[in-house]
């Protein structure tokens, strides 16, 4: 039996012309960087305020800048991730296993709790917690990132959940499973194990997120960032704002490089 596509496979003319195209598109790439790089370069910006990243001013090291960068900025913002993450997974799966109840009460408002966090936005959540709750700043930002996560992780498992065969929860039962042991003798680990790359992808999200304590007073990596240019000047803004970005993206490519190579793990054991 032949295999279908959807399309003919290209041929060489078609093959030569998406060279041609590809060729033309990164040499135009090429020239607009360069054009980029040209501007800025007229005006000014490859001067020495870069040097605040490796010799900076003020009886200050590079040491002293990286540190407090890396230590401090992102050492709070991973701090309050990874308080945020298991706390928001195990909310996560109350609300699962309530969602699934056969108390069509319990279910309902379940469900009423997880459609609001999620209609929410995160930096609400957090004001809620700063300000009608009384909490200090890394209190209200782990308080809104658990809430609002917890409400996405627990439709992720519920979508697990569904991906199930329905004949696994029903031999539970009939060897006289209750419904809570076929959720975490059978269900659960299955669930967790499939969809595990979206759990991860969702860290990455919730780790993003935590850059919003910025405005509720948390010391994250951008309120770093911000004492660091108030320090050493204006002229400082440009090279710590990419050295902060690039420290975002080592750490969320990293993460979403995991999530891939867990998802190819998984599909290997299953194939």
């Amino acid at each position: 039996m032949t295999n279908r596509v959807l399309y003919d496979a290209p041929g060489p003319k078609t093959l030569r012309t998406e060279r041609i195209v590809s060729a033309i598109m990164f040499v135009a790439l090429l020239a607009g960087l360069a054009l980029l790089l040209k501007s800025g370069a007229d005006r000014g910006i490859f001067d020495d305020r870069w040097k605040v990243l490796y010799d900076p001013p003020k009886s200050q090291t590079a040491v002293d800048v990286w540190k407090s960068l890396l230590v401090h900025g992102l050492g709070m913002t991973l701090k309050a991730a990874l308080i945020a993450a298991p706390s928001a997974f195990v909310l996560a799966f109350i609300f699962a296993i309530a969602r699934n109840s056969k108390n069509r009460i319990v279910s309902w408002v379940s469900v009423a709790i997880i459609e609001f966090l999620r209609g929410m936005p995160v930096l609400l959540m957090m004001f809620f917690g700063l300000l009608a709750l009384r909490l200090d700043s890394f209190s209200a930002v782990v308080f809104g990132l658990t809430l609002y996560n917890a409400a996405i992780m627990a439709e992720i498992l519920r979508a697990g959940l569904l991906a199930l065969p329905r004949g696994q929860a029903e031999a539970g039962t009939a060897i006289g499973l209750t419904t809570w042991e076929n959720l975490r003798i059978i269900q659960f680990p299955q669930v967790i194990t499939l969809m595990l790359p979206s759990l991860i992808s969702q860290f990455i999200v919730l780790l993003k997120d935590s850059s919003l304590g910025f405005i509720v007073g948390y010391n994250e990596l951008l309120t770093t960032m911000k004492d660091n240019y108030s320090f050493f000047g204006d002229t400082s803004r440009l090279p710590l704002f990419i050295a902060v970005v690039s420290i975002y993206l080592i750490v969320n490519i990293s993460l979403s490089r995991l999530a891939v190579w867990v998802e190819k793990k998984l599909a290997n054991r299953h194939a």
